[in-house]
């Protein structure tokens, strides 16, 4: 059976793709292992490296060893390589850029994109979103909140939203009708539970 084709980005094969293609294209300052990408995706290792292989031999990516490791990195230098990181920035970055900015930030428990995005990627049909709802659980700090939010519009060229509630409120049974309206409707990790402090 043939996997649907990712709402974000129909041109893709998978939300897979497009998540490995973002954290490539919009890092091109740095370089990745497969063990790297499949950890920051949730991909099995043997997937990014058959992606990797495809990536190549289309000549999006650069790749080099080291020792053992297979590093990646994108190829910034050919003619698509603008118009895609463009793309993949207002597709999949909200995936790629989110984290890096957020995990640095004291005091999140768990963090998710929610709305409209979280929507497309769970294959729910729509418009391209406006721009990217996340909710932080925990205690961080607004302000630093706001800056993250504010370095990834710049990358992401849309609107960033971030609402911070308190851990016992997401856990809480009381009825907050917020809450609720989030958990029942698709929800994107960034920072998962499970995340060490």
């Amino acid at each position: 059976m043939r996997p649907t084709p990712p709402t974000l980005l129909p041109l893709l094969r998978s939300n897979t793709v497009g998540e490995l293609l973002a954290w490539l294209y919009l890092h091109p300052d740095s370089e990745y292992s497969t063990t790297e990408l499949a950890a920051q995706t949730g991909a099995s290792q043997p997937t990014v490296s058959r992606e990797a292989d495809r990536f190549a031999r289309a000549g999006l990516i650069l790749e080099r060893r080291h020792g053992n490791l297979r590093m990646l990195r994108a190829d910034t230098t050919t003619i698509i390589a603008r118009s895609l990181t463009d793309l993949l920035a207002l597709t999949y970055g909200p995936a790629a850029v989110l984290p890096p900015l957020l995990q640095p930030i004291p005091g999140i428990d768990e963090a998710y994109i929610y709305g409209s995005w979280a929507a497309r990627h769970a294959h729910q049909p729509g418009p391209p979103p406006q721009d990217v709802d996340v909710l932080v659980v925990g205690s961080a700090d607004d302000d630093a909140l706001y800056d993250a939010a504010r370095t990834a519009e710049r990358t992401l060229g849309r609107e960033v939203n971030v609402t911070r509630i308190a851990p016992d409120s997401w856990t809480d049974d009381t009825p907050d009708p917020f809450v609720t309206s989030v958990r029942t409707k698709p929800l994107y990790p960034l920072i998962p539970k499970e995340r060490d402090s």
